[in-house]
């Protein structure tokens, strides 16, 4: 009795320890700081990428809702934070929280009425949604500053020590440490019991609810975690380059961040780590090779891995380890 009411239990145990190459990624993120000193801006860049990415693995990889407007939330996040900034509450980790908590009560919001729907509704209702929030931003431009963007986005430093500096030092510092930071909150979702009903839901939704698991108030839940995580995101963006645009708030920047997560690979917590720096290092390197066709060999890019790597790189990955054990 004990020994079956054991196996379970010690089965999410073994599933919450973190293991050895759990820390790849974060060793990467060190060595990058050190070996490419030159390149920290980029690497902030990619690390807040990352971290986006990583919101839109919880709803798509884990609740399998589809979408193409998850930038609403980034948009608001990057909006929220630079408005505060701008109106003289240069702070940045409250920056952060308030843009959270806007961007994620955004999704609360829209997820109690979108996610009532599904397959193409539903795609279509996301697409909507990040159409109206950018439409309001450019035609609110005394406010938001239109299609010139929104500029002179000051902040104090970091802690009161740390100043944002144009070489990208405390940029990448602090956007690492935000994403490590809420990838741990996110490692624990997943593996939760509550991680676990996404999956199922995911999986079987009509199983679900004959299960009587409350379907629609864990989607909404997870909706607008995502979307605070997201809108963490923006903030960092707003934060870290000084100036938020139309484009933080587009279909355009939703595409990007769904072709970083199928790059990766959706559903497993570290496509978002694998995508994001493969995509946004493809794309500066294609860019400066091919200043005029590099959007063709990027899709070209994409088409293969979908051809070729069933679950993205890590999913090639998987196969390769698999070969290798035979």
């Amino acid at each position: 009795m004990n020994a079956a009411a054991g196996g379970p239990v010690a089965a999410i145990v073994r599933q919450h320890r973190l293991r050895w190459w759990e820390a790849l990624p974060w060793a990467a993120i060190v060595a990058a700081y050190f070996l490419f000193p030159d390149h920290r801006a980029l690497g902030a860049q990619i690390l807040f990428m990352t971290l986006f990415a990583l919101s839109l693995d919880l709803i798509l990889g884990y609740g399998g809702i589809v979408t193409l407007g998850h930038a609403a939330f980034f948009g608001v996040g990057a909006y929220a934070a630079g408005l505060l900034a701008v109106h003289g509450w240069r702070e940045p980790i409250t920056g952060l929280l308030v843009a959270g908590v806007a961007a994620g009560i955004v999704g609360l919001v829209s997820g109690l009425v979108i996610l009532r729907t599904r397959g193409i509704t539903l795609l279509m209702l996301t697409l909507a949604v990040v159409f109206m929030l950018e439409e309001i931003a450019n035609k609110a431009s005394s406010i938001t500053g239109g299609a010139d963007g929104l500029q002179g986005v000051r902040l104090d430093p970091v802690l009161g020590t740390w100043r944002f500096d144009i070489f990208g030092r405390t940029a990448y510092v602090y956007c690492a440490i935000v994403l490590f930071v809420l990838w741990l909150f996110a490692r624990r979702l997943v593996h939760s019991p509550f991680g676990r009903s996404l999956t199922g839901i995911r999986e079987n939704v009509q199983r679900m609810h004959a299960i009587g698991s409350p379907v629609h108030r864990r989607l909404v839940t997870v909706y607008a975690i995502a979307a605070a995580i997201a809108g963490v995101a923006g903030a960092l963006q707003a934060q870290t380059t000084q100036f938020v645009g139309l484009n933080a708030i587009s279909f355009e920047r939703s595409g990007e961040v769904l072709i970083m997560l199928v790059f990766g690979g959706a559903g497993r917590l570290y496509g978002a780590f694998v995508g994001a720096p493969a995509y946004m290092l493809a794309q500066d390197s294609l860019a400066k090779t091919d200043p005029v066709y590099w959007f063709f060999w990027l899709g070209l890019l994409l088409v293969c891995v979908v051809l070729f790597a069933r679950g993205g790189l890590l999913g090639l990955l998987d196969a390769a380890l698999r070969r290798l054990r035979r």
